[in-house]
């Protein structure tokens, strides 16, 4: 199959797919192409440039599932060096910064998983993170 830039008579322009270039000049010639635009049977191929199958075009190589996941992790734990730690304050401190008593700022700490269910059900986003690679010792 190509693909052919058109042009008719009126100066419209289209793209349109054949099996050859011998195909569409057996159906230009027989009448069987016309614009999609105004139906004109007056119809002239454009210069294009040829496809070329370079590197680029290669089909990608599939994802690694485990460094994509050792990315996500690292970015995590960047973002929760960023963060105020609040410690054993942390369900207190998300509750008082979800409704407004406190300044609205990224925080961490510990909490019970009853705890993080709780805030979860309150509509407090939450996101329970992997330990640092230095709190692992």
């Amino acid at each position: 199959m190509i693909v052919l830039d058109l042009s008719c008579g009126q100066g419209h322009r289209f793209e349109a797919w054949f099996a050859s270039s011998e195909a569409f000049e057996e159906q230009l010639a027989s009448g069987l192409v016309s614009c999609p635009h105004c139906g004109t049977h007056q119809i002239k191929r454009l210069p294009s440039a040829p496809y070329v199958q370079t590197s680029s075009h290669a089909r990608p190589a599939e994802p690694d599932p485990q460094a994509i996941a050792a990315k996500l992790i690292e970015a995590l734990r960047a973002a929760a060096r960023q963060s105020e730690d609040v410690g054993e304050r942390f369900v207190e401190e998300a509750r008082r910064i979800h409704y407004g008593n406190a300044e609205e700022r990224a925080i961490r700490g510990q909490a019970k998983p009853s705890d993080m269910i709780e805030l979860l059900e309150e509509g407090i986003p939450i996101l329970p993170l992997p330990p640092d690679k230095d709190d692992l010792h």
